[in-house]
């Protein structure tokens, strides 16, 4: 599935758009990284991409198809949304909140076939989290939450995994698994995704693409190892940092160190 947004322009009431001109194309199992500081509308841009807000101008296309032309369950047969974990008000047991991925392919009258019940089965056990089953969502940690929301979507079998700061609020472990998780995904089941972050670094570990968002209203698409360099660092977070690479294990890591702001 190719996921594109062109000339995409969204603001909110008389403050003038937020988001101009945003461009950019998803191919199959690619992972994209949207970038920038507080308030810049990384969150507000998901969720124009994915119709949940309209753009005011430009449009979101599936396979060259407008997405204003799909029916809600079409839409969301393909692509997943996660969200921010959050502390769970609800009692749904784990394996519950991961059957709610299934909704776009259950009928509104009918109950979980074999098939929906193998299909949590079968995402609990691609995230890692099947030790999980039969524990309530609020009884579990942030980072398990993330990987039971991260579940949820992929239950729904979708083509594209959309994530909203995936990786904010949790310890080093569990961002790591997060992080490699999605590049799983991707790299073995062809699964793209596209998740917001404030992490340059995360950036540059996973992503094909990245997208840079700043408030000067400008946005930047393009390969990550070649656009998340100092000087567009520099423009999107005023914040002079230095980029480096470091070899352990015959694997390259590339480091973010903020240097001071500007």
């Amino acid at each position: 599935m190719i996921f594109e947004v062109k000339d995409g322009g969204f603001g909110y009431f008389r403050n003038g758009n937020i988001l101009a001109e945003i461009n950019f194309t998803v191919q199959p199992g690619e992972v994209l990284s949207v970038l920038g500081p507080n308030g810049v509308g990384k969150t507000t841009l998901l969720k124009c991409m994915m119709g949940l807000l309209h753009w005011h101008s430009g449009a979101t296309f599936i396979d060259g198809r407008d997405i204003r032309s799909m029916s809600a369950r079409e839409l969301w047969k393909k692509i997943a949304y996660v969200p921010q974990a959050k502390a769970s008000a609800f009692s749904y047991k784990t394996e519950e909140m991961v059957l709610l991925g299934r909704n776009s392919h259950i009928g509104i009258f009918s109950q979980p076939s074999v098939e929906d019940n193998l299909r949590v089965e079968e995402a609990m056990e691609t995230v890692g989290i099947s030790y999980l089953r039969g524990k309530e969502c609020g009884r579990i940690s942030g980072g398990e939450l993330q990987m039971v929301l991260i579940a949820r979507a992929l239950a729904g079998e979708p083509s594209l995994l959309v994530l909203d700061e995936p990786e904010s609020n949790l310890d080093f472990k569990n961002q790591l698994i997060i992080l490699e998780k999605l590049e799983e995904l991707s790299k073995k089941k062809g699964i793209s995704s596209i998740f917001n972050t404030h992490y340059p670094a995360h950036a540059l570990r996973i992503s094909d693409n990245s997208l840079i968002l700043t408030k000067k209203g400008r946005s930047i698409f393009g390969k990550t190892k070649e656009i998340v360099n100092c000087e567009n660092m520099r423009d999107c977070f005023s914040v002079n940092v230095h980029i480096d690479n470091i070899c352990i294990n015959n694997c390259t890591h590339s480091m973010v160190l903020p240097l001071s702001i500007v």
